[in-house]
């Protein structure tokens, strides 16, 4: 038998063989009996009182003791980095608690033009943030909601404090803070300012949220005013307490397949975090210039600490909840000086250039997988295109026929093939039936005939591999990128991430592959031929619940291969012809 069509044969039962055991393994995955481990029990929360138990009143410990004041010390110097072997360690402060827990604690309430926040004025934590601009459904007033004490299952807080040594009075996010007034509004600022203040034992600390109009980053700085009679110590630190369930997966909805969970970039290195391992759970870890980060579809929360400083990034898990925290080095401010600490957060959607304005690497939390690096240049044609346009599901075709002419050259190798293999599917015919009884004589004669003929049945395949990389790129691209998320194209598609609501591109779909199928060579073998047969319906069932702006896209590549193969099918047609 022809060794090119043996292989050819081998490798489409290889692939089928691996693509139903990649849907065993989804099936199993989706499917499995629940896990046995107990989660950890949650207790009602009073009004104001620190959520999630025991980690939510965990303060990362500083250094055992003060260190003593260095002789000539400058008021206000930059912060020194932790000596060896201090790194920080979450401990639980229950006299910060105290009787005060229960005591509805009062907020202060910030609205800007993207976003709405709820500050408790305990520590000065993020209880609440709505996303302005992101209806939870397309039509609906309710928005996306991130931080919120809603309860025990959707509990998410941003917390932020200054922690020292033991024995010493700290503004951490146990504390009560005071503030000057009870709600802020943007309206036609640029910027806005939220102050709370704190002072015990000679030390004043103004803890101060900036906000910036159209920002989802959101700075906090701290201004310490040391009136006492000695040096005082503290460190920075944030951290992210959230509750986070497993996420039941379903076929039907692409987004349960989205990454839900902690991560970090070390600098380095971007990591996703299993709360569920050993390791990942007792995570610690130091690093510079990195940051932390709670991750679902389309939406972030994230701590960036200051560039240059080594901080100390470390995890805590309890059941269900995992507390993911940031420690600064410390510092120490001279009786009578001022000093200063910064951090930057970010509560919002996965917006690429808020993200890369707020730090480096930050714009890795949209999680285009390993092809991140083909994925970002098709980002940026996209969004070109779009400013163009103002269109996305314009810009989806416009991009696709730019990828189709990016990789002509590649195309048209395959569809010359295919093209001639077609033209000999008379000839072929006419053995196959010559010798219908012999195999092995039918594949000897079909090798002499491509190779009298100049023809590679194996020489198409190539081509196709090498774009595989980039439009599954881009496929990760269409769904990951928030940009995208409700956005209208056309007629009867008014939200790109969802599926079609009348199936409509998927039935385009099928009927476009069917043609696309028809104008390539049949496979000589019939298994192989009735396989190609119901591939469209196949591939359209499969893409009937993906968002439609995936669907967009590959009809319009389908539609485009189309045109490509029927002028390639033409012109080799034409040239047949003339040699005859």
């Amino acid at each position: 038998m022809n060794t090119n069509l043996g292989n050819l044969r081998m490798y489409l039962w290889v692939a089928l063989a691996m693509l139903l055991f990649y849907d065993y393994q989804v099936w199993t995955k989706d499917y499995a009996p629940p896990t046995t481990a107990a989660a950890a029990p949650t207790t009602p929360t009073a009004p104001g009182a620190p959520a999630g138990g025991d980690l939510g009143n965990r303060v990362p410990q500083a250094a055992p003791a003060p260190p003593a004041a260095p002789q000539g010390a400058v008021p206000g110097s930059a912060p020194s980095a932790a000596p060896p072997g201090t790194v920080a360690a979450s401990v639980t402060a229950p006299e910060a608690v105290g009787a005060q827990a229960a005591a509805p604690t009062p907020v202060v309430r910030v609205h800007t033009d993207v976003l709405d926040v709820d500050i408790s004025t305990r520590g000065g934590t993020l209880t609440r943030v709505d996303l302005l601009a992101y209806p939870r459904v397309k039509g609906e007033a309710t928005p996306v909601r991130l931080e919120n004490r809603d309860d025990a299952q959707s509990l998410y807080e941003l917390q932020s404090g200054l922690t020292g040594p033991e024995g010493g009075a700290h503004p951490t996010h146990l504390v009560i803070y005071s503030a000057p007034q009870s709600s802020y509004a943007l309206d036609g600022g640029s910027e806005l300012r939220v102050p709370l203040t704190w002072s015990e034992g000679g030390i004043t600390v103004t803890k101060t949220f900036l906000f910036r109009r159209g920002q989802y980053r959101i700075d906090v700085d701290y201004v310490v005013q040391n009136d006492s009679q000695a040096p005082w110590a503290a460190r920075e630190y944030a951290q992210i307490l959230r509750n986070d369930p497993p996420t039941k997966r379903s076929y039907f909805n692409v987004e349960s397949y989205a990454f839900h969970g902690p991560a970090l970039w070390d600098g380095t290195k971007f990591r996703r975090l299993d709360t569920s391992d050993a390791q990942d759970s007792r995570l610690s870890l130091d690093v510079h210039d990195g940051w932390v980060a709670a991750l679902q579809h389309h939406f972030v929360s994230a701590i960036v600490p200051p560039r240059g400083a080594p901080w100390h990034f470390g995890m805590g898990v309890e059941g269900t909840q995992y507390l993911l925290t940031a420690t600064g080095p410390e510092q120490s401010i001279a009786p009578g000086a001022t000093g200063e600490f910064d951090v930057t957060l970010f509560a919002g959607p996965k917006l690429q250039g808020q993200l890369d304005a707020t730090a480096p690497e930050l714009g890795r939390v949209t999680d285009y997988g390993r092809l991140w690096f083909l994925a970002r240049p098709l980002f940026v044609a996209l969004s070109f295109v779009h400013r163009l346009t103002g269109n996305w599901g314009v810009a989806i075709i416009a991009v696709t026929f730019l990828l189709k002419l990016l990789f002509y050259p590649l195309s048209e190798a395959s569809g010359r093939s295919m093209a001639k293999m077609k033209t000999l599917q008379p000839r072929i015919k006419n053995l196959q039936e010559t010798y219908a009884d012999d195999r092995e004589k039918l594949g000897r004669a079909m090798m002499e005939l491509y190779k009298r003929e100049k023809i590679n049945p194996g020489a198409g395949c190539l081509p196709i591999v090498i774009q595989i990389p980039v439009f599954l790129a881009f496929y990760w691209v269409l769904l990951e990128s928030v940009e995208m998320r409700q956005a209208p194209f056309a007629f009867w598609i008014h939200d790109l991430s969802s599926r079609d609501p009348f199936f409509i591109l998927p039935l385009i779909m099928a009927g476009a592959m069917f043609v696309q199928y028809k104008l390539n060579p049949a496979p000589p073998d019939p298994v192989q031929a009735r396989v190609f047969m119901i591939m469209p319906l196949v591939m359209s069932a499969t893409f009937a619940f993906f968002p439609a702006g995936l669907v967009l896209y590959w009809v319009t590549n389908t539609i485009l291969s189309i045109a490509q193969q029927w002028n390639i099918n033409r012109r080799i047609g034409a040239q047949s012809a003339s040699r005859s």
